[in-house]
């Protein structure tokens, strides 16, 4: 049910991309042909990059997307490797929490509700409120705390029971197929046959 929500959290962040590029072509195409640029473009390309940049962290870090240094952690086996992982991982919570924390202390600070947009802050051109960019940033934050606790648990499992096949966790490629995936990725071949 998690990878789910992960999932389509990741969809409407592809989705904010592509609208992202319909309304920058008819800002260009307006300030070209017409010499009418669309009033606060800039505005909203800082409320889509909240969307777009935070909604796919968690659904990226399940998938192990995340750029890693896996040179040394990447030769150990069994409950080294687990022990390592979860090494990581708990650093990772830690300073997850802390921008959990930070985040959504900022966001609350954007917000006064006797105001009519419920926003202390706007952006400088249309004075779009700032508020629901910064409860996207906190709320993608904590997805990722979520997800990076289930990994905790999946690594702690595999570390208890000696598990060459963990649960909820992503497993390191070696070199060699990675660039499988990647051979695979580029024919079109979906990846789960081999």
């Amino acid at each position: 049910m998690f990878h789910r929500l992960e999932a389509w959290l990741n969809g409407i962040s592809g989705a904010a991309i592509l609208v992202l590029v319909c309304v920058a072509a008819v800002n260009v195409l307006g300030r070209k042909l017409f010499n009418l640029p669309l009033p606060g473009f800039i505005d909203w390309v800082e409320q889509f990059l909240a969307i777009f940049a935070f909604f796919g962290l968690a659904y990226c870090q399940r998938l192990g997307g995340h750029i890693r240094m896996d040179i040394v952690i990447g030769q150990f086996r069994g409950r080294k490797l687990w022990l390592a992982e979860i090494l990581s991982t708990l650093l990772m919570l830690i300073l997850t929490s802390a921008l959990v924390y930070g985040s959504w202390h900022h966001f609350l600070r954007s917000l006064d509700f006797s105001s009519p947009l419920w926003s202390r802050d706007s952006s400088i051109d249309i004075a779009l409120p700032l508020w629901p960019a910064k409860l996207i940033v906190s709320l993608s934050l904590f997805l990722l705390w979520l997800r990076l606790l289930l990994q905790l648990w999946g690594y702690g499992r595999a570390l208890r029971q000696n598990s060459n096949r963990p649960v909820a966790v992503p497993m390191i490629l070696d070199a060699g197929s990675v660039a499988d995936q990647e051979v695979d990725a580029m024919e079109g071949v979906d990846g789960r046959a081999s």
